[in-house]
């Protein structure tokens, strides 16, 4: 009688446990940063003489890093029709600011020049307009890598501060109308 108390006991020890670890990230997620999907322009130049592949890169690595991060539904590339008419969208808008072009070569001989250096002001905003977050990022390559690696550590300082701040609840943004 006494052994199956026990075995009755740490039954539901075990089934408790097991529920517990099954609802944990539901338990402990960030439910307003889930709601929010996000959608990238193109990258804009603005008034610096940056080469069309780093324009490309920048975005891709953007996509990448942004999608590595999961704290969006979706990550949506610019003219995507699937995010027409959606309240919880936020659009990242990137200007290039500053554009420092290296060289490989003078890194590789002496590490001390011909560093790749870019500069960019991201915004986040809603599909009305209203700008959520804006912060300027740098990205560079100083020592080893090629040039386009710069875009690389861009876009993921990018995501990086993307990631370090609370967005707010997408449900009061989209009532402001």
């Amino acid at each position: 009688m006494i052994a199956n108390k026990r075995t009755y006991s740490a039954v539901l020890v075990v089934l408790a446990l097991t529920l517990l670890a099954a609802s944990r990230p539901l338990l402990f997620a960030e439910p307003s940063a889930a709601r929010w999907r996000v959608q990238l322009d193109q990258v804009d130049s603005g008034d610096v003489n940056i080469e069309p592949a780093f324009k490309v890169a920048i975005y891709e690595n953007l996509v990448d890093e942004l999608t590595k991060t999961k704290q969006f539904k979706e990550v949506l590339r610019s003219g995507d029709r699937s995010a027409n008419g959606r309240p919880d969208l936020l659009i990242l808008k990137t200007i290039v600011e500053a554009y420092t072009p290296g060289s490989e070569t003078r890194r590789a001989v002496t590490t001390v020049s011909g560093a790749t250096k870019l500069r960019v002001r991201s915004r986040l905003c809603t599909s009305q307009g209203q700008v959520v977050m804006e912060f300027v990022v740098d990205g560079n390559v100083r020592f080893f890598g090629g040039n386009l690696r710069a875009t690389h550590n861009l876009a993921r300082n990018v995501a990086h501060d993307i990631q370090k701040t609370k967005l707010p609840d997408p449900t009061p943004l989209v009532s402001q109308k």
